[in-house]
């Protein structure tokens, strides 16, 4: 077994701090810290409610759209089709990421500790 050398271990994280900045850099977010850019970012859930908000709304307008072509409102079919198309892939999309969420779940459940 070697021994851990402090100083090579110091070396090891400042580096990958120094790439976790130029990433940040390169993907917009400026050089802020790893405190303040966890700040900064909607968590998960927040994340997940702003989807789950978005499908419902899109839903809600199909809906809209929907009723008033049945009452004769309007003749347009054919965007009344592609808003329900679009609430459909929205649902789908919602109902797959739940799937695969309930998947994960159950894996790292079943993980022996």
């Amino acid at each position: 077994m070697s021994t851990i050398d402090p100083s090579r271990l110091l070396q090891m994280r400042s580096s990958i701090l120094n790439q976790n900045q130029a990433l940040q850099r390169a993907a917009g977010r400026g050089a802020a810290g790893a405190g303040d850019a966890a700040a900064g970012a909607p968590d998960f859930g927040a994340a997940i409610n702003n989807a789950l908000q978005q499908v419902n709304a899109q839903q809600t307008k199909a809906s809209q759209v929907s009723e008033a072509y049945e009452r004769g409102d309007t003749h347009d079919i054919v965007s009344v089709m592609i808003e329900r198309q679009k609430a459909s892939l929205g649902f789908e999309t919602t109902l797959q990421v739940r799937n695969k969420l309930l998947s994960a779940y159950r894996d790292i459940m079943n993980m022996p500790v």
